[in-house]
């Protein structure tokens, strides 16, 4: 099957964070005084709030009601401590611009609108992609189907004849295959384990000379 479209996830895909989420969160609340929380609390906070525009409601959620420090002001802190600690793969714009030449190239990325478009906003990269979506902007999100059919809707793009690049087995791998996309996963040390339904892997660090290259032989 001829591929017409790529589709990229993005965080620890093309970029990543320089230090664990749970070092940010900890820095987020010392840096506004807030009571410390736990990582394990907060993503049991984000399970029970389906963050579409910004992280506040799980951070109301978190906070005691005697708090000091509001869910907007924490949810800020935590916002530019992920942004500060974010780093780009090197290479990345030329990648996509070698990809653009005979695919379209899309972004689709789970998380709230503000931080996600804050972090491609910071990357400078949105003018590199035919599309970029949040699922944030979405009714679902990865590994929902109606997240990938809404990319390969953006990109013009049948679901057969578009690959998705993702790390996360579950999210990106098995998303986009159940919506009937070809998929590339893409391995890094103390990373997921390879999904066996995936019609490709790439090394992170192979990732944006070795793509090209493998997109066409799929």
């Amino acid at each position: 099957m001829r591929v017409t479209a790529v589709g990229f996830d993005l965080d620890d895909t093309l970029a990543v964070t320089d230090r664990p989420r749970a070092t940010l969160l900890s820095d987020a609340t010392e840096a506004v005084s807030a009571p410390s929380l736990s990582r394990e609390d907060y993503l049991a906070a984000h399970s029970r709030h389906l963050a579409t525009e910004t992280r506040e409601p799980i951070f109301a959620d978190l906070l005691p009601e005697e708090s000091e420090i509001s869910s907007e002001t924490l949810t800020e802190a935590y916002r530019n401590a992920i942004l500060d600690a974010l780093t780009p793969l090197t290479g990345i714009p030329n990648m996509l611009d070698t990809l653009r030449q005979n695919y379209r190239v899309g972004l689709l990325t789970n998380g709230p609108v503000v931080a996600q478009r804050g972090k491609i906003a910071q990357l400078g990269w949105e003018p590199y992609f035919d599309t970029t979506i949040v699922t944030g902007e979405l009714d679902a999100g990865k590994p929902d189907s109606r997240a990938f059919d809404a990319l390969c809707s953006e990109l013009g793009s049948p679901p057969e004849e578009t690959v998705y690049v993702g790390d996360k087995p579950e999210m990106d791998v098995l998303g986009a295959n159940n919506a009937g996309m070809m998929t590339v996963q893409v391995l890094y040390p103390d990373g997921p384990e390879p999904e066996p339904v995936a019609d490709a892997y790439i090394d992170r660090d192979e990732l944006v000379l070795g793509l090209p290259d493998l997109i066409s032989s799929l």
